[in-house]
């Protein structure tokens, strides 16, 4: 190796472990939001009041990442405003909502099965939209993925009845809205930068979830139990605002394959947790399922960054 590229060789290795933690804590601290959620359920809270509660907590922190992110920067275009909200509205406020809504009728670890199908809704969208092609690989790492989902929610289904597919449906929208945002993100990233379009459009589906809870609850309904409210702030802080953080710093240093790979440990510790703090079962079911899951993204992935012949 020459002398010259010793240095950066030697800077890149340096910057693997703290990638890998950074992208490791970020999957689960994001995969702790079904929990929080689940939990603040149990205090009798709808759908519309507890993505309220989030939003108004991670509102200030958005905001200043917008803030932060633009300065110095030229000033939105009304092409680049129209972009931020109508991705705002689909990629988070859309996204989230539904995502919360469906929590109450599934359980956690099904939940995080079904948003880890992200991927291959994203290169649907792209065959459907764009006619991009799919190799077999990839076709077979999706095959295996939603089998196992599928394996997950026959089994849910058989134990809690037909609200589980209602709950299924709506996260798997969920999905499929951020899937949208990530299609038509690529040309505002690459002019407005990822953490300023991430600050903006979030800051934008935060309004939305305010507006909402404006429009379809009366604000006696925001008299909520303590300790919703406390795990609100934890959802906004911990489980929202610092993951994406800890992503975009993990990229930075390890790049983006290897931190979606990384990131693959995000419904082993959604699980986890629904176990050991839900009390949600843990069976051969679910862990077939999660196995399937994590070995067909695994393929999809692999295939996916393998160049063409």
């Amino acid at each position: 190796m020459p002398s010259a590229q010793f240095p950066q060789a030697l800077a890149a290795r340096k910057n693997i472990a703290p990638g890998l933690l950074l992208a490791l804590f970020g999957s689960i601290a994001f995969s702790g939001k079904a929990i929080i959620v689940k939990l603040a359920y149990r205090y009798g809270v709808d759908a519309v009041t507890l993505i309220m509660y989030r939003m108004l907590f991670a509102l200030p922190i958005f905001a200043v990442m917008a803030w932060w992110a633009s300065r110095g920067k030229p000033p939105l275009t009304r092409k680049d405003w129209l972009g931020v909200l109508g991705l705002g509205f689909t990629g988070y406020y859309l996204s989230s909502f539904l995502d919360f809504a469906g929590l109450a009728y599934i359980s956690a670890s099904l939940e995080r099965l079904i948003l880890y199908l992200n991927p291959t809704l994203v290169v649907l969208l792209g065959w459907v939209l764009y006619r991009h092609g799919i190799r077999w690989g990839q076709a077979l790492g999706m095959a295996i993925s939603y089998c196992g989902v599928l394996l997950v929610f026959g089994h849910e289904a058989t134990l809690q009845g037909s609200n589980v597919a209602w709950g299924t449906l709506l996260v798997f929208l969920s999905a499929g809205t951020y899937a949208v945002y990530l299609v038509y993100s690529g040309e505002l990233v690459r002019r407005l930068g990822s953490l300023r379009l991430v600050g903006l459009a979030t800051t934008v589906a935060c309004l939305c979830c305010l507006l909402q809870f404006v429009l379809l609850r009366p604000l006696s309904a925001a008299v909520v139990a303590p300790e919703v409210l406390w795990l609100s702030v934890l959802n906004a802080t911990l489980c929202t605002a610092v993951p994406v953080l800890m992503v975009m710093m993990a990229i930075e240093r390890i790049g983006a394959g290897m931190a979606a790979q990384a990131g693959m440990v995000g419904p082993l510790s959604t699980i986890l947790m629904g176990v050991l703090i839900l009390g949600e079962p843990f069976t051969v079911w679910v862990a077939a399922g999660t196995a399937l899951v994590v070995a067909g993204i695994f393929v999809f992935t692999r295939m996916a960054r393998r160049p063409s012949a």
